[in-house]
């Protein structure tokens, strides 16, 4: 199944389920890049995203998770891309002074990187996102008025725009959730920033990821836990996802075009985090599971509970991990 002469492999770690690597802020990044120097790597935005930096390397194909899934399902296929024309949606509901930070930032962004920013706009009203952590410590939430998100995004595809970065207000500050900073618990802001993505992707099939914005934008100058404290550091997360989104495959669904599931050689998720499409699809395709015990998550479903006569392979660590991939 190896893609054009290289191994290809699936480093995946769910947004908002609380991982211990790759729960908090570009914390997988560390090892996402190792394996991406021995294969061509599919990463979800969770793995590399880390506020004012990015985990990213070109040899990583930046996938919002429903077009993951889609891509596991054999629905979609991926068409490594370069210099994608971005466009950026801001939600009406942020105020000015939080904007003009963030068109500060992109504008900064598009000087160093280079990146192809084409177009941005404001939705026509608020988006409405509300989010919090439900009782099985999941960051879950809410968006109110999500037709007018999908109408910006269709205004800047209908001008070229070939990937979109998308920023909705948020009504507490991250700093606020003492656990997160101390690299303890769940993302907050995890799960619906997961639910407005899922929807663009869904709905126009082309690469898009989130960065919330927060009126308090000041940097604090406490010491948190360096598994999140790339998110502490910046007023705003906008240049991880323009970042990743400069390179983001794009979406076929012609399937006689670009990586199909069936060029897929493995798939690497935490320990105890099985119960996605990603997983099902892939043992399904005879594609090499593998779980990865010093990842845990707030969920529990293991190969144990599910899978206990499947070929899904538990590993100690990442770093045995990318021995065995090696060897390939």
């Amino acid at each position: 199944m190896t893609y054009n002469g290289e191994k290809l492999g699936a480093f995946v770690v769910p947004t908002g389920v609380g991982a211990s690597i790759g729960g908090y802020a570009g914390d997988a990044s560390y090892y996402a890049r190792k394996f991406a120097q021995i294969s061509k790597l599919i990463v979800n935005p969770n793995v590399v995203n880390a506020g004012g930096f990015s985990g990213i390397t070109d040899n990583m194909l930046y996938v919002e998770g429903y077009s993951l899934d889609s891509f596991f399902k054999g629905e979609i296929n991926l068409i490594p891309s370069k210099d994608n024309k971005i466009g950026i949606v801001y939600d009406k509901a942020i105020p000015n002074d939080v904007l003009n930070v963030h068109i500060n930032t992109q504008n900064a962004v598009k000087t160093v990187y280079g990146i192809n920013l084409c177009e941005f706009e404001e939705t026509d009203e608020e988006v409405g996102v509300e989010f919090f952590v439900n009782d099985e410590g999941i960051s879950v939430g809410n968006v109110k008025n999500i037709s007018t998100l999908e109408k910006s995004c269709k205004n800047l595809i209908d001008k070229g725009c070939e990937a979109i970065a998308i920023v909705c207000m948020f009504d507490e500050p991250e700093s606020d959730n003492e656990d997160y900073s101390n690299g303890v618990g769940v993302d907050p802001v995890g799960g619906v920033e997961a639910i407005i993505s899922h929807d663009i992707s869904k709905k126009f099939k082309i690469p898009c990821a989130h960065s919330p914005a927060f009126a308090d934008y000041q940097i604090y100058p406490e010491l948190v836990n360096p598994k999140s404290a790339s998110e502490y550091i910046t007023p705003t997360f906008l240049p991880c996802i323009l970042i990743g989104l400069s390179n983001a495959p794009k979406i076929t669904t012609d399937l006689t075009k670009g990586i199909n599931i069936k060029d897929l050689d493995y798939l690497v998720m935490p320990y105890d985090c099985l119960g996605s499409a990603p997983v099902f699809e892939a043992l399904k395709n005879g594609i090499n599971v593998y779980t990865v015990k010093e990842n845990k998550t707030e969920l529990d479903v293991t190969k144990e509970k599910l899978f206990s006569n499947s070929a899904i392979t538990q590993i100690a660590s990442y770093d045995e991990l990318l021995g065995i991939i090696y060897s390939y």
